[in-house]
């Protein structure tokens, strides 16, 4: 076997962990791993498995106090990339130095104030941004990867001085191909049958680990207001993830929606996949989404879907084709008209047609093949050069 000739550097907190971001390191680490040319190592606190072919470091994180979390972590990171020596740093969270520097999230100055709404940044907040800037103004970070257009405009919105043809996106992948494994009807008499949904309604599937930013209460409202549209109780809102369930089943129950609304909780990957080929329509309306990941993946199952224009996905939409894109979280009024349009067995039909096709263009192959383009050509400028 010819010897790999180029050492590769991962750097995550957490790897194949639930999360966006760490299922996106480890699907792309596996699939580079198996090119003769890299030598992947993976630096992380934790990870939930290990891929083949990939070397991994456990990178210790101070907990206590929180502040010192991404310090700590950039600190025995850099402390462990000099000693192992590599020709190429790819970082997906902050560090102190990287070649690459993938953002799955935006400026967390941008985020404390635009996201989270905070007045005044907390000592980790500080800590945080502190690492970052490190990171970005380091000579040896080079080019800079953005899973979405809007994560992109995001940083050049913080940092208006670099090249904006350093700033590459990449959208993430999918494998379209795990939806075949199963048989569609088969799983909705499965899915509906154990959340007590008849056969004959139409569901509409929300994921997300976090109710608040993915902009649930904006869904249900929504769906309220399609219920004045459309009088009966055939539309179904199947929530499915991690959040403050008592304070939306108030909402839902408020707003006449207490059957409407199925809580289904966190599910793990075989079942998320049968949810979303058991469902209609999906829907998520954050406030804000460097690019949501189960976006992609309801695409991949076959839904059309409505996001809004704080997603990052929004880059594979065509509004009215394959799904709709609405304003920021949309009205409650704008939200129910797309509902509605989709619920039409005819449009809904169609529009699934050309999800699966857009999906089936943004495979992982495409990506790892992306991803490879880059790191050629940082290698290229690097001959020799190690850390």
């Amino acid at each position: 076997m010819e010897k790999k000739t180029r050492k590769i550097a991962v750097v995550i907190p957490k790897y194949g962990l639930t999360g966006g971001a760490e299922g996106f390191v480890a699907e792309l680490s596996g699939r580079l791993s198996k090119d003769e040319r890299y030598d992947v190592h993976v630096l992380a606190n934790r990870w939930a498995r290990e891929s083949e072919g990939v070397s991994f470091h456990r990178v210790p994180i101070l907990p206590f106090p929180k502040f010192l979390t991404t310090i700590s972590f950039a600190f025995f990171a850099r402390q462990q990339l000099q000693e192992l020596s590599f020709d190429l740093i790819h970082a997906h969270d902050r560090i102190f130095e990287a070649d690459l520097f993938t953002m799955h999230g935006i400026p967390h100055r941008i985020w404390v104030r635009e996201v989270r709404r905070k007045k005044r940044p907390s000592l980790f907040d500080r800590g945080t941004q502190w690492v970052e800037k490190k990171l970005v103004f380091n000579e040896r970070c080079r080019l800079f990867h953005a899973v979405s257009s809007l994560t992109r405009e995001k940083f050049l919105q913080e940092y208006s001085w670099i090249d904006p043809d350093r700033v590459r996106v990449i959208h993430p992948g999918v494998d379209s191909s795990r939806f075949r494994k199963y048989e569609r009807e088969i799983c909705r008499l499965e899915i509906r049958k154990q959340f007590n949904i008849h056969e004959s309604d139409r569901v509409i599937l929300f994921a997300s680990m976090n109710f608040d930013i993915r902009g649930l209460d904006h869904l249900i409202k929504g769906l309220a207001k399609l219920r004045t549209m459309r009088p009966g109780n055939d539309v179904k809102l199947l929530v499915v993830g991690k959040g403050d369930r008592k304070k939306y089943s108030a909402l839902a129950l408020a707003l006449g929606l207490g059957e409407n609304v199925i809580f289904a909780g966190v599910a793990d990957r075989e079942t998320l996949d049968k949810i979303y080929l058991a469902s209609d329509i999906f829907s998520i309306l954050s406030e804000f989404d460097t690019f949501s990941i189960t976006t992609l993946e309801a695409m991949a199952a076959s839904l059309p879907v409505l996001i809004s224009s704080n997603v990052g996905a929004k880059d594979l939409i065509e509004d009215g084709i394959n799904g709709f894109v609405i304003k920021n979280h949309g009205k409650p009024d704008d939200v129910a008209n797309r509902i509605g349009r989709m619920l039409d067995d005819s449009v809904r039909s169609k529009m699934a047609e050309e999800a699966i096709k857009t999906a089936e263009l943004q495979s992982w192959s495409k990506a790892t093949r992306k991803f490879k383009e880059l790191y050629e050509e940082l290698l290229g400028n690097h001959i020799g050069q190690k850390s």
